[in-house]
């Protein structure tokens, strides 16, 4: 997403529920662009014994994009002690976790860039509709009138 030129719309760290069995949270550095949410585990120190630099798929590979298109919804939002919780629903249906601090607003910001791309989204199938519409009907037009006034 922000390869294609996307610049962010807000920056900064999201818990994410894992899928796994404790269903433990996770932070995550997570930038929101007009695309969707980029999603990029922390940067921790390697350990001594790991001084090897890493590769650079390795990056690529731990970096999780979560794409508008992609996106049915953002549900379940619900406030509780310092925390607000919200599940971001994927159009095949998986359902992702999130915690932030009430303050932050994740929620809101990511249900308003959703509704933003959508909109553009739709706003893009309607002028193709329209063009494709024109362009059928444009060769029809001036044969016509070609045609009366060769008569």
């Amino acid at each position: 997403m922000l390869e294609s030129g996307c610049k962010a719309v807000k920056e900064g760290m999201l818990e994410k529920r894992s899928d796994g069995l404790l269903q433990l949270w996770k932070k995550k550095r997570c930038i929101l662009t007009e695309e969707g949410l980029l999603l990029i585990p922390p940067k921790h120190p390697p350990p001594p014994q790991q001084q090897q630099p890493a590769s650079p798929a390795e990056p690529a590979a731990k970096m999780k994009e979560l794409h508008f298109s992609n996106m049915k919804t953002v549900d379940c939002v619900e406030r509780k002690g310092k925390y607000v919780y919200f599940t971001v629903v994927m159009a095949e249906g998986k359902e992702i976790d999130f915690r932030c601090a009430q303050e932050q607003g994740w929620n809101a910001a990511i249900t308003l860039q959703m509704v933003q791309y959508k909109n553009r989204q739709a706003i893009l199938a309607v002028r193709s509709t329209r063009q494709k519409q024109q362009h059928l009907a444009a060769p029809h037009g001036p044969r016509l009138r070609g045609a009366s006034n060769s008569a």
